[in-house]
């Protein structure tokens, strides 16, 4: 191999020529030619050397990005960037969220970090300031700290009216109220569906009133108006979905789900209880359904009245302030006499809509609150609605019994 390795530099002997002997070199050409090949092999060798030595140093950082995670070091001064990290994301979905904003240099450092850190799955979904270009443990640490959520939260609560919610939300989330009213004048476009305005050939008056659902919101940064509406009517729909209120409203009640989204308003508003929304839902469904000799064929609650005021710009009144015009103001289309409605009054919550949905079993066409505890009476005649009154005027509930 070596002679071969040699010959391939120009040290093959010259070839005999036929009949010719061959010709002997001296001993001196010998040694000098030896001696060249030896200092040529060092030197060939050493130059091997070399070039693996550079080849292996000058590939390190390759070698060793191959075979482990990429992962930033964090470094003071990065871009801050604002993020959402969505409701339900598991750990290998904000991986994917952090890398695709650059906050993180693999998804893999990411999870491997996860799994290092025991608090990990306690990051809330929410949107957070962050910089870039993090190492993975510091992105984990950063969206565990509550001083990095930007919240824009905002409680909603039962009864208030569309008119009371712009104010709120206009308030918390500096917007004008104007956007809010602007963008409530389409509630299809909002999300709500075109059926739930049906109802069964009667006049429709197209409303977001109904479909704010009252809860906690956490409002991206930078939510507009129609925004935020359309939150609040997507979660409605997601309870109304789990109740299955359309169904069962059509299939045991036998009436549009509007009328009961209309009703489960007038409970949110007159019950004192919990315990009473499927009761008072029950005495609004008996009056305007199941209409009874004796009994008026209107609502007779004033709670509509003060829904036209508060539409009207106008202030709430207390019931013994209302004057006999106001109550049968014609006008007013929610009036003392009315018995549809042309819209809920009020945005009812969870428990008022499966009080509609499924209203309690009962004969009842009249209720009165009797105590300070928020407790009402129900009963089935006018003669058994007076006595009542007298419970809740000794009780200091009314002033006098308007039966008298």
């Amino acid at each position: 191999m070596t002679e071969e390795f040699f010959i391939a530099f120009g040290d093959e002997p010259e070839p005999r020529r036929p009949g010719r002997p061959a010709q002997g070199r001296g001993p001196r050409q010998r040694h000098r030619r030896r001696r060249n090949r030896t200092v040529l092999a060092v030197m060939l060798t050493l130059f091997l050397l070399v070039g693996v030595g550079a080849g292996l140093y000058l590939g390190y950082d390759k070698v060793k990005g191959f075979f482990s995670t990429p992962d930033y070091t964090t470094a003071t001064g990065t871009a801050e960037i604002t993020l959402e990290i969505p409701v339900g994301a598991t750990g290998v979905q904000m991986a994917k969220v952090l890398k695709a904003k650059d906050v993180i240099a693999s998804e893999q450092a990411f999870l491997d970090a996860w799994g290092a850190n025991p608090d990990a799955a306690k990051i809330q979904p929410g949107h957070y300031r962050l910089r870039v270009r993090l190492s993975a443990a510091d992105a984990i640490t950063m969206l565990l700290d509550p001083a990095r959520r930007v919240v824009k939260g905002v409680t909603v609560a039962e009864r208030l009216t569309s008119f009371e919610i712009y104010k709120l939300l206009s308030g918390k989330l500096g917007l004008p109220e104007a956007d809010f009213k602007a963008a409530a004048k389409d509630p299809v476009k909002l999300g709500v569906p075109e059926s739930w305005f049906d109802r069964g050939g009667r006049k429709v008056t197209k409303s977001i009133e109904g479909f704010l659902f009252p809860d906690t919101y956490e409002f991206a940064p930078d939510v507009t108006a129609q925004g935020a509406l359309e939150v609040m009517v997507k979660r409605f729909l997601a309870v109304a979905a789990e109740l299955k209120f359309e169904q069962t409203v059509r299939s045991g009640l036998k009436v549009a789900p509007y009328e009961m989204l209309v009703i489960a308003s007038l409970a949110q508003s007159e019950s004192g209880t919990a315990a009473d929304l499927p009761k008072v839902a029950r005495v609004a469904y008996n009056r305007i359904f199941k209409q009874k000799a004796g009994v008026c064929t209107c609502l007779e609650f004033d709670v509509t009245i003060n829904y036209w005021r508060l539409s009207k710009g106008l202030p709430r009144k207390p019931s013994p302030d209302m004057t006999s015009a106001e109550q049968n103001d014609k006008t007013n289309p929610y009036n003392h006499n009315v018995l549809f409605l042309p819209t809920p009054i009020n945005n009812p919550g969870r428990a008022a809509l499966a009080g509609a949905a499924k209203p309690a079993a009962g004969n009842w066409y009249f209720f009165v609150a009797v105590d300070k505890a928020g407790n009402s009476a129900f009963s089935a005649t006018y003669a058994q609605f007076c006595r009542d009154n007298d419970i809740a005027v000794r009780n200091k509930m009314l002033a006098v019994n308007s039966c008298r």
